[in-house]
C-alpha cells in the first residue's frame, strides 16, 4: 500500500522503534520534524520520494526533506547527463536545498562592471558564462569573482578580471561571457535541464549576489511557468529576486537549471521572473548570430523583418471610340 507520509506518521514511527531500518543499502532521509527514515528510494519526482522502509512504501514530500544521504554500500542514483557544445544536460536526482547549493555553489558567480554588479554561472570547463544582457549592457570592462571551497569546506573568494564578451542577446536579455582558465583549479559547472517538465507548485531555488550580498540562496515555488511580458514568456516565482540576483540560475530540486533570473516587479513581493532555459539553449546554440565584435557596435546580428511586397497595378485597358 503506498501511503503519504503526512498521513502515517504512527507508521514512520513503528518502524523507527522496531528496527526496521537497519539496512546498510538504504538512504537515511531525516525530516524536518527531526525523525529518520531509512528505506529504499524507489521513485523521485520534483515533489516527493517514493520509499521502501520495509513494512510499507511512502511517499514523503520534498518540501519535509531536511536532508539526504546514501548508506553504506548503497547503489550510486542513476544521474544521466549530455554534453553539448559548450553546455550539458542532466537529469540528477532530487536532493535538499542545503545539498545542492553546497553542490553547485561554486558554479555561481558575481560579474562586475564598473557600473555594477549581477550574477552568472558557469556552463563548462573553459569558462563560458550566461548572465543577462542588461548586467554588462555598454561596459566592456567586466570581473567575475568565483566562489571556491578550500580545505576547510569554506567558500573563499577568487576574482578573475580580463572576461571576454561572447554573445548578446538584447531581445531576450541574455549574454555568454567567457572567463579566462585558471590554471590552478577547475570550474565548477552548472546542468542545464534536459526537457520542460516544469509545472506550477514546483519547488525551486535561486543562487546569486542580491544587492551584493553574495552566494545568497532563496527558495519558492513556480508561480506560473507562462507569464507574457511583451510577447515574451517569463517563469514567474515567489523566489525572492532583487537588483543583484540579475543574470543567475533559477535551480529545482535536482539542481538543474531551469531558467535565468531577470526581474521583479516593483513594491512587491514574492513576484520574480525567470527566462526559461528553452531560451538559454536557443541562445548558446545559435550565439554566432548574435556574437560580439569589439569593433562592430552593431553586432550581434539583428533580424529584422522583411520588406513588404508591392503590389503590381494592372495599367488602365484603353478604349476605343464607337
Amino acid at each position: 500500500m503506498l501511503r503519504n507520509i503526512g498521513l502515517c506518521s504512527t507508521l514512520v514511527t513503528f518502524a523507527l522503534a522496531f528496527g526496521f531500518t537497519g539496512r546498510s543499502t538504504a538512504d537515511v532521509i531525516e525530516l524536518k520534524t527531526g525523525q529518520k527514515i531509512e528505506g529504499d528510494v524507489l521513485k523521485e519526482t520534483g515533489t516527493e520520494l517514493v520509499v521502501d522502509i520495509g513494512v510499507d512504501v511512502v511517499k514523503i514530500p520534498v518540501a519535509q526533506i531536511k536532508s539526504r544521504e546514501a548508506g553504506k554500500g548503497a547503489t550510486a542514483v542513476k544521474t544521466t547527463t549530455e554534453k553539448k557544445d559548450i553546455f550539458s544536460t542532466a537529469d540528477l536526482p532530487v536532493r535538499t536545498v542545503k545539498e545542492l547549493a553546497e553542490k553547485f555553489g561554486e558554479g555561481v558567480v558575481l560579474v562586475q562592471t564598473p557600473s555594477g554588479l549581477g550574477s552568472g554561472f558557469i556552463l563548462d570547463e573553459r569558462g563560458f558564462c550566461v548572465t543577462n544582457y542588461h548586467v554588462v549592457e555598454q561596459e566592456t570592462r567586466i570581473a567575475t569573482t568565483i566562489f571556491q571551497k578550500n580545505e576547510a569546506g569554506e567558500f573563499v573568494r577568487r576574482r578573475i578580471d580580463d572576461v571576454a564578451i561572447i554573445a548578446l542577446n538584447p531581445f531576450f536579455d541574455l549574454a555568454l561571457l567567457q572567463i579566462p582558465v585558471q590554471k590552478d583549479f577547475k570550474f565548477q559547472i552548472t546542468y542545464l535541464a534536459k526537457d520542460n517538465e516544469l509545472r506550477e507548485g514546483d519547488d525551486c531555488f535561486a543562487i546569486g549576489n542580491p544587492l551584493g550580498l553574495e552566494r545568497s540562496v532563496s527558495q519558492g515555488i513556480v508561480s506560473t511557468r507562462n507569464r507574457n511580458f511583451s510577447g515574451i514568456t517569463f517563469i514567474q516565482t515567489t523566489t525572492q529576486i532583487n537588483p543583484g540576483n540579475s543574470g543567475g540560475p533559477l535551480f529545482n530540486l535536482r539542481g538543474e537549471v531551469i531558467g535565468v533570473t531577470s526581474m521583479k516587479l516593483l513594491a512587491s513581493e514574492g513576484l520574480g521572473f525567470a527566462i526559461p532555459i528553452a531560451y538559454v539553449k536557443h541562445f548558446l546554440e545559435n550565439r554566432e548570430a548574435f556574437a560580439y565584435d569589439k569593433n562592430n557596435p552593431n553586432t550581434g546580428f539583428r533580424y529584422l523583418e522583411a520588406p513588404r511586397r508591392r503590389t503590381f497595378k494592372a495599367p488602365p485597358v484603353p478604349t476605343t471610340a464607337p
